[in-house]
């Protein structure tokens, strides 16, 4: 079974999406029996390279409010991020060009590492407020992966991947996708945004029902009162 996820390494939701379908996978029993696709979708193509701008600003001059105020928006995201066992750290976080990301990423996938950079890019930025659209920033995050960086930075010099990433963008507009995140779960299924867990597990269970595919047992209980190896507790 394949879910494919279109995001964007900046979007709060994305992150908490993503936790939220990896739940819903391991607590359904088909973990290790999907395939997880993360595409691209870019939030705002024209951030400069070299943003600086926190994101509380940018939050205050996207809806003409004030930075308090902006402040005061990215508390209940904060808030459920930690549902989900994510810390987030808005006072840090500054907002980024993600075009470069989501091209290394691509390069990653080819490579047979294209989750773990996913991971490790979206927890510097929301965890770590790193500058995530900074060449040297990613060079770092693919060796701590355990990509070759003069490779990566081959990547980031040329325009390698710019066309996946593009399609991966048409792609979402000929869906009909608005926002990100969005999952499309085995060509049957869409969800829009990080939805309430119990919906995740709800899809995952019923479009791995349809495909033939069957739960890992569960084991529960402690292991106590069993006999192995010749001995037996008593």
């Amino acid at each position: 079974m394949k879910v494919e996820v279109w995001s964007d390494y900046v979007c709060p939701f994305c992150y908490i999406g993503k936790r939220q379908l990896e739940k819903a996978i391991k607590d359904s029993g088909y973990e290790g029996q999907v395939e997880v696709e993360l595409k691209s979708f870019l939030l705002d193509p024209n951030t400069p390279l070299d943003a600086e701008e926190s994101v509380y600003t940018s939050l205050a001059n996207k809806y003409n409010t004030t930075e308090a105020e902006a402040k005061k928006m990215t508390n209940n995201v904060a808030e459920r991020a930690k549902e989900v066992g994510l810390q987030y750290n808005f006072d840090i976080m500054k907002n980024a060009n993600t075009n470069a990301a989501h091209r290394l990423a691509k390069w990653a996938a080819k490579k047979g590492r294209g989750p773990e950079l996913s991971e490790r890019i979206l927890k510097a930025y929301f965890l770590e407020g790193a500058a995530i659209g900074r060449y040297e920033v990613l060079l770092n995050l693919v060796e701590e992966v355990g990509l070759d960086r003069k490779d990566a930075q081959d990547v980031l010099n040329s325009d390698q991947f710019a066309d996946e990433v593009e399609q991966d963008i048409l792609e979402a507009q000929s869906l009909g996708v608005r926002g990100v995140p969005f999952f499309v779960i085995d060509n049957k299924y869409g969800i829009s945004g990080a939805q309430p867990q119990p919906l995740f597990n709800q899809t995952i269970a019923k479009a791995a029902s349809e495909a033939g595919l069957k739960p890992k047992l569960k084991i529960v209980g402690d292991n106590g009162s069993i006999c192995s190896d010749g001995q037996c507790d008593l």
